[in-house]
């Protein structure tokens, strides 16, 4: 009744099967386009936007809309598809009216994101219920938290200012300076 993936279904997955189908142990260059899909696809930034779309990650991978989601569980008979692979602020996000949801347990993501992380209890009858974990404030300055210590502590944050970060979904992300210490 529930699958879990990393990405999602995109435009080449449409049965179980196809995913039990994928030769273990996984290598990258086996490229098959439904791996790239599992792995890569996204949901379309809401439930209003149907069909498939190119996804900015990257040339040939793609965004699905809820009509593909509904499509994919009602020909599995799935009542629930649950992903990651995208930071949402709220720690989970449900998209496809409830029939996927995207989960995130990263709380503060690379140090900048300010985001919730959740997890999800499933209980009996497939109920599903999600549990925030807010991450923690920003510590008060002592001795060991001083500006010196932290810098001992920022190199998930010196790391991620080589990098551009990974697109938040959900409410908006405040605009910090990348470099600042006051948003570790």
């Amino acid at each position: 009744k529930i699958i879990c993936m990393h990405g999602g279904i995109g435009r080449s997955i449409h049965s179980v099967e196809q995913i039990e189908k994928i030769e273990r142990p996984i290598t990258m260059d086996a490229g098959s386009i439904v791996l790239m899909d599992l792995l890569w696809s996204d949901p379309t930034e809401n439930d209003s936007i149907e069909g498939l779309r190119p996804n900015a990650r990257g040339p040939g991978l793609v965004t699905f809309g809820p009509d593909r989601v509904t499509e994919f569980c009602k020909r599995n008979k799935l009542q629930l598809i649950i992903r990651a692979h995208e930071c949402v602020m709220d720690g989970f996000e449900r998209f496809a009216q409830g029939q996927l949801i995207t989960l995130f347990s990263a709380t503060n993501y690379c140090g900048t994101a300010n985001n919730a992380g959740a997890i999800l209890v499933i209980g009996r009858g497939l109920v599903v219920v999600p549990k925030l974990i807010h991450p923690l404030p920003p510590p008060v300055q002592s001795p060991e938290t001083s500006p010196e210590r932290a810098l001992d502590d920022t190199w998930m944050q010196e790391l991620n200012t080589q990098r551009p970060p990974t697109p938040t979904r959900g409410r908006p992300q405040p605009d910090h300076d990348r470099s600042s210490l006051a948003f570790i």
